[in-house]
């Protein structure tokens, strides 16, 4: 990869960050990275959340067709978990020209935060 993102990985992080851009949305990521790397059953993330199943399920099958989490079938239940590998993608996407220009804080110091 080179240091400057392609448009078609630009387009996708964009569609990725599309995907988190409903507070809903963003509460489940946060939620499956808390139970990380266990997971939870979608009645779980439901009852946390307070969101109706099919509000739910429409939320999850975004995150999941952005890549953002993962669902396995556990039986009758879904377990979802957070992609941590295409999130730090998407972190790292975000710090890679990170103060390129005018050196102000390391770049290091920033992605040890992540960490």
């Amino acid at each position: 990869m080179t240091d400057q993102a392609s448009s078609e990985q630009i387009t996708r992080y964009a569609d990725m960050f599309a995907a988190m851009g409903t507070d809903s949305r963003l509460r489940i990521v946060q939620l499956l990275l808390s139970a990380h790397p266990d997971g939870m059953v979608a009645g779980e993330i439901q009852a946390e959340l307070g969101i109706s199943s099919s509000n739910l399920s429409h939320h999850l099958d975004k995150l999941k067709n952005e890549q953002l989490v993962q669902v396995a079938r556990e039986g009758t239940f879904l377990r979802y978990t957070a992609n941590t590998e295409a999130l730090q993608e998407l972190l790292n996407f975000l710090y890679a020209e990170c103060c390129t220009r005018n050196k102000a804080i390391k770049r290091s110091s920033v992605m040890q935060v992540c960490k």
